[in-house]
Formats: C-alpha cells, structure tokens, sequence
C-alpha cells in the first residue's frame, strides 16, 4: 500500500523504552521507571470529583476553543503567576499540548518552511514538523549554555520553539534571556513558540513566561505535568489577538473542541493549587536525592535542572551508544531509563535523561540499582 513520505517519522524512543519495561513488568519484574516524565501523582482530588458529578449529565461538543469558564480561569492563572493581564479570547483549549503545536504549526507555517529549536530537545517537535512537510533546523546548544540556544546561534528560518523548563535539560530561561532571543527572532522574521508546560515545577525562582516579555508569541502549556493529568489529554495555547480566528477555524476542522470531560475536571483542577505545591515537594526531594544519587553512581556530567523533573547526562565517558546502554541498565538493573537519541539526533548517543516524576521510594531504588549496576559493569 502506498504510504507518504511526510509520515515516515522517527520512533518516540521513549514510548518504545516504556513497552520495553512494561514487557519485563509482564514477564514478574519489578521495573523502577526514569524514562518518562509522567508523573507518580493522579489528577487533583477537586478534579476527579468534579469529572463524578458532571457524568451524572450529558457531556457533548464544546465551542472549538473550550469552556469560556476554563478559558477565563487560564487568563487568571497568568494573572496569578506573572502578572499578565490577559484577555481570555486569546487563550485556546487543546487535546494536550500536541493538539496545540499541532494547531501552532498549522497556523504559523507553510510546507517547506523552516523552524528551528535547540538541541537536544523534545523529539515530537521534530517529528511533528515532519508530518506536516515541514523542515526541523537543530541549533547545537552547548552545557555551558545550560543547554538552552544563544541568539547569536538562530539560523535563517521561519519560526523559532523555545522550551523552558527545557526537556530534556530542565534548564530555565532568564527574563534578560528570553527577551534577548525574542528580539533576534523578531529581527529575522521567525515567529516564536514557547513550550511553557513544565511552569509551576522549579527549585528556586518562578519560571517566566515569554507572554512577559513579548505578545508577538504562541504560549503553549498543558495540565498533564503540575497539575498531574497526562492521560486526560487536555491542554492550552495563548496566540496573539490578530491570529484567534486563524487558530479557531483550524481547531473547528482538526479536532472540533478538546474532550469536555477533560475540560471539565481541568477547570477544577485550576483550583486545587495546594496538592499540585504538595506534589512540587515530592520533586523537589527526588531532585535532591538524584543530584547527589547519580554521581554516586558514576554519572558525573549532568546538567543542573532547574525546573521539570529531569536530569540530562553526558554519559561519554561510559558509551558511545546510548540506546543499547540504556538496554543494558532496563535488563540488568530493571531501570528504565531513556537514551539522549530522543532528544538530540546528532549527540544523543552520549546522553541519556533520567526522570525523578515518579514516588519518591521508587526514585530512592532506582539510584542504589543504578550504583550496584555501575560498579559491578
């Protein structure tokens, strides 16, 4: 059967790696997962109650752009966290953050057109821009750059992702940072799309947002990381005020509106602040027993994250494969880890990202099987 060039994409390594793991869960292991950045916590409490009692009534097709209530409440939530007065008819409900840089892409670009991001970095833009006969241009960050791409460093092309927190660095940009790469992009003609959805998870300062420094951008976030909601598939976009009927019309015909159920719990979910602090804390240990835990273990070239709940690894001194080293360590320690491939196709063979997303006894095991895997290597 005929197949489209554009849909030969490039395997989710991750996802392979966790049916990898699952595989050895079905065969009796006991599996300690670092590999993916879901987190151990279920959704908030006020959000599944709230899910229970609105099943007690018809659950239909929501306007393309979400609930106006969780619209507005998203609006608030810039307020609260950075000061943004934002209007809420800019901001876009979505099937998780990929239905927006799906909407994003679809909106910015045509085919043939070039966008650019830092390497590493999350492997679906890539893959996604390919889909949609659109080309991917890495820019080679450096760890003295904590991973995160120098203005002086964009290529010619039509758009510009930034991701901070990074994944899979969990580095941050500055405000002077962000501001800096805004204006270059400006001056080139690239339109920007900044990843936000590890905000709310950082050890330290807050996490600023690109809407701070600029309006000329495309905010992208989801509920799946602080609020703990991978599996319910909702996220949201902030675009700038001339683009809203653009995006509306292409969210009518891709996707018709974001799952009302999820809509429904995600809006509660904006309420429930202090179990997604409580659940901050529990990574904030995890981080803290992984940044002394790994270079126990004999992983000593970490970038220090300072959002998300990832640690990225030069693990150069070790291997030159990280996807058959991170084999080695699922089988002979029954850690799942994710090799750097994902995240960089020209350097990801010396990576690997470990997650701490998970319960903090897992994390604790998971590193004395990483020590006992290493010296005995």
């Amino acid at each position: 059967m005929r197949q489209s060039d554009r849909g030969q994409v490039d395997p989710f390594i991750v996802m392979d790696v966790m049916e990898a793991a699952a595989r050895a869960e079905a065969a009796g292991r006991h599996i300690i997962h670092m590999e993916v950045g879901q987190p151990g916590t279920p959704a908030p409490e006020g959000a599944r109650r709230a899910l229970a009692q609105a099943l007690e009534q018809p659950l239909g097709y929501t306007v393309a752009l979400g609930l106006p209530a969780l619209r507005q409440g998203i609006a608030d939530l810039y307020r609260r966290w950075y000061g943004v007065d934002l209007d809420p008819a800019r901001v876009v409900v979505t099937p998780g953050s990929s239905g927006a840089f799906i909407l994003a892409f679809s909106a910015l670009f045509d085919a043939g057109d070039r966008v650019a991001m830092g390497f590493p970095g999350y492997p679906s833009y890539r893959q996604i821009l390919r889909a949609m006969s659109l080309e991917p241009v890495g820019i080679p960050t450096r760890p003295e750059d904590r991973y995160q791409p120098r203005p002086e460093d964009l290529p010619e092309a039509e758009g510009l992702i930034l991701a901070s927190p990074g994944n899979p660095s969990g580095t941050v940009l500055t405000a002077p940072e962000l501001a800096a790469l805004s204006q270059a992009a400006q001056r080139r003609g690239m339109a920007l799309i900044s990843d936000e959805i590890y905000h709310g998870l950082s050890y330290g300062g807050r996490c600023v947002s690109a809407l701070e420094v600029t309006d000329e951008v495309f905010v992208i976030n989801s509920f799946s990381k602080y609020f703990s909601m991978t599996g319910w598939r909702v996220g949201w976009m902030v675009v700038p005020e001339p683009m809203i009927r653009t995006v509306e019309r292409l969210a009518q015909n891709l996707f018709i509106c974001p799952p009302h159920a999820s809509q429904v719990a995600a809006l509660a979910a904006l309420d429930c602040i202090e179990e997604a602090q409580a659940n901050l804390s529990v990574y904030a240990e995890n981080r803290r027993l992984m940044l002394e835990g790994l270079p126990g273990a004999g992983f000593h070239r970490i970038a220090l994250p300072e959002g998300a709940f990832y640690i990225y690894a030069d693990v150069t001194d070790i291997t030159q494969d990280s996807v058959a080293f991170a084999a080695e360590i699922l089988e002979r320690a029954g850690v799942a880890v994710t090799p750097g491939l994902d995240f960089d196709p020209m350097r990801g063979r010396r990576t690997l990202r470990f997650s701490y997303a998970r319960a903090t006894a897992d994390i604790a095991e998971g590193l004395a099987r990483l020590e006992r895997f290493m010296a005995t290597r």
